[in-house]
């Protein structure tokens, strides 16, 4: 479809004002990048994102719809459509005097914060302060269809970047030289950032051989090592783009210098099951438990790792509502009913100790009807 990054911005502050009203707040006080992002489409250059907070973009946005005020340092990162009366000089919020002055300046009412500076704090002392999250995620939750297509694009790039690293995936590649190439591939297609570090984790097939989390499960993810890659190694491979904002998320296993053996397919082929049936449950009305039930067991095992999840959510963020099979637990997971537009990343897992297991990922829209693919992993050396 075409893109229309200047609808996009505007849905999705009708979506955002939207929520507003719903829940009470009269004026939103954004100072995350994420937020600032999602309510005005203006951002930050940062190659790190957390040092995004050390000269920070700014936003009001106010319930009556009015187009939102931005304070940044950085004008070049407002859109180009942007009405430039609403766009002023930054203020910075770790110094009393600028704290005292925008807290001054906000309007009257309800007011919620995503995040909060001790000067800030301070100087909104005796204002009644509410969470800005619940707004916030409440609005992003539901994708509009220009951010579907940011999200389709971003993984798009990936999966063609992922493609020319997979050639050089030979024993003896530095994981280091498969990030150099990724990387550069990345920006040569379009890509706006890398957001998540290039993963290559080796997982260790004897539960001798390997750390163990704090949790008692695998150790995954962890950012580019320098460890040069063997013959048979299973590389468990996760990989962050960004494009006009909008993130996409690569998962997939690789085995180094051969094909997967028997064994190995078996684990590929119940993993395969196991996300079909989990997608044959997902539609409009569905609830995460319902995805959850399907999933079962693989290998004695839940098909996910501790403290982590069956899928997650994608968009401005990396990882966003709906989260399914959390710790928020099972009764969270039967009160989060599904809805078009929603977007998730499912990422199972098998595991079997001293044999190994598979994990990737697939990326789905809902839609009317049930569901629409948005990654195409190449998983055909595994079936």
């Amino acid at each position: 479809m075409s893109l229309d990054l200047e609808r996009m911005r505007r849905e999705r502050h009708a979506r955002l004002v939207e929520q507003m009203q719903v829940q009470g707040v009269d004026v939103l006080l954004a100072a995350g990048p994420s937020t600032v992002g999602y309510a005005t489409g203006a951002v930050a250059p940062a190659a790190d994102a957390g040092r995004a907070a050390h000269r920070r973009v700014i936003a009001i946005v106010t319930a009556d719809g009015t187009t939102p005020d931005v304070f940044t340092p950085y004008p070049d990162g407002v859109p180009s459509g942007y009405d430039r009366e609403h766009v002023h000089g930054p203020f910075d919020l770790e110094w009393d005097d600028d704290a005292r002055t925008l807290a001054q300046s906000l309007p009257g009412g309800r007011l919620a914060v995503d995040d909060c500076t001790m000067p800030l704090r301070a100087a909104l002392n005796g204002r009644e302060l509410v969470d800005a999250g619940g707004v916030v995620s409440a609005a992003k939750v539901i994708k509009t269809a220009d951010e579907i297509e940011c999200i389709r694009r971003a993984q798009a790039i990936n999966e063609a970047a992922i493609g020319d690293v997979l050639s050089l995936v030979q024993p003896g590649i530095k994981a280091t030289e498969l990030s150099g190439r990724l990387l550069r591939s990345l920006f040569e297609l379009g890509a706006s950032s890398n957001t998540v570090d290039p993963i290559w984790q080796v997982m260790e097939r004897d539960p001798t051989d390997r750390p163990m989390s704090i949790t008692g499960d695998l150790v995954f993810p962890t950012p580019t090592q320098a460890r040069v890659l063997a013959e048979s190694d299973l590389v468990w491979v996760d990989n962050g783009v960004n494009y006009c904002g909008y993130q996409s998320d690569y998962g997939n296993a690789w085995i180094v210098g051969r094909e997967p053996n028997a064994r190995e397919r078996e684990h590929f082929a119940v993993w395969r099951a196991l996300l079909d049936r989990v997608l044959s449950a997902l539609r409009p009305g569905a609830t995460c438990a319902d995805l959850t039930a399907q999933a079962g067991e693989a290998f004695g095992r839940r098909p996910w790792l501790a403290h982590l999840y069956l899928a997650h959510g994608t968009g401005i963020e990396s990882a966003e509502l709906p989260y399914v099979g959390t710790d928020l637990g099972a009764d969270f997971d039967a009160s989060f009913v599904l809805a078009p537009g929603m977007v998730l990343v499912f990422e199972p897992i098998t595991w079997e100790n001293g044999v190994g297991g598979f994990r990737a990922e697939e990326i789905v829209a809902v839609t009317d009807d049930g569901y629409e693919l948005l990654s195409h992993v190449d998983t055909s050396a595994w079936s």
